[in-house]
């Protein structure tokens, strides 16, 4: 199973009660195949990903960070509006209209009924995997961070023994840790000075090829 979620353009306050109701009405669960395989071409993902940070986006924006042209930015945004991905915003015209995400998160998962919808997940969520890796590969590797972030980007990596409820129940908490940050993303307002985007990837599995004692021994146990 994989997920993505792609951050919140709403920057209000809301009481726990209210972002629950929120949350669920603004998820979408792709069972699509055709708007899967769609959403996995890189311009579309990098889109996708610029609205983590702005409520709109118009054609020339996103060819100004990405370094497609106006009418490429145009086509890809045209054809994730026809899968529901994004909707006008309204305003502008021709290049300059001003699109928004249609749902502000979005999971894919291999659990499909349709095997076809199950390939495309799960060819979606490994693309989407790489994309992520690749990113904090050149990162993390470049060597030169800007001053004040040499301690503030790296990476860890932690070895448990933990249920698959307690694993989920982690996971869970990671999330809430960084809810906490995501009214920042679409509102520069809420940014304290110094702030810059970051991204934080949670990967968590189990390790198969570990030989683990019988239940009950521990590792000493298991050696005697």
């Amino acid at each position: 199973m994989s997920s993505e979620e792609i951050p919140g353009q709403d920057g209000s306050p809301q009481d726990a009660v209210g972002a629950a109701e929120a949350e669920a009405a603004d998820l979408r669960v792709l069972t699509d195949a055709k708007a899967m395989r769609a959403m996995a071409h890189p311009v579309r993902m990098a889109l996708l990903e610029l609205f983590g940070t702005r409520e709109t986006l118009t054609a020339t924006q996103a060819s100004d960070v990405l370094g497609e042209s106006p009418a490429n930015c145009a086509f890809h945004l045209r054809t994730l509006a026809k899968y529901g991905f994004v909707k006008e915003a309204g305003g502008g015209r021709g290049r300059e209209r001003p699109w928004a995400l249609a749902n502000r998160m979005l999971r894919i998962t291999t659990e499909q009924p349709d095997p076809q919808a199950a390939l495309a997940a799960g060819e979606l969520g490994r693309l989407m995997f790489e994309r992520w890796v690749e990113r904090a590969r050149r990162e993390v590797g470049a060597g030169n961070p800007p001053p004040g972030w040499e301690h503030a980007t790296g990476w860890t990596r932690s070895h448990l023994f933990v249920t698959a409820a307690e694993s989920e129940e982690l996971m869970d908490e990671m999330r809430r840790l960084l809810d906490r940050y995501e009214d920042r993303l679409a509102n520069p307002a809420r940014r304290p000075e110094g702030a810059r985007p970051v991204e934080w990837s949670l990967f968590t599995h189990r390790v198969a090829d570990w030989t683990e004692p019988p239940a009950g021994e521990t590792g000493r146990d298991a050696d005697k």
